[in-house]
């Protein structure tokens, strides 16, 4: 029997530019994934141009900063793709 966990991702800026959209439900089959594995989920679903922005990126996991992507996704969390931002 297979797990799968269901994960809000939010995007911003430039990464909702290459997805196409704000935000969407992804629902993973892995009883707890990694934000690696969210992530390579979403580049794989939205394809390269989405690709090149998360490479680039930062996360927040449920408002905390991730600077480890092998952090575990509980159930429920959401996942915000916050790519480099211009300004001063």
């Amino acid at each position: 029997m297979t797990v799968s966990t269901a994960v809000n991702v939010r995007y911003f800026a430039g990464a909702r530019a290459a997805a196409g959209v704000a935000d969407e439900d992804l629902l993973l089959d892995a009883p707890e994934p990694t934000v690696a594995l969210v992530v390579s989920a979403i580049g794989e679903r939205h394809g390269g141009k989405l690709g090149k922005v998360l490479a680039a990126s930062s996360f927040l996991l449920d408002g905390i900063a991730v600077r480890d992507t092998s952090t575990r996704v509980p159930a429920g969390s959401q996942l915000d793709v916050l790519p480099p931002f211009a300004g001063g």
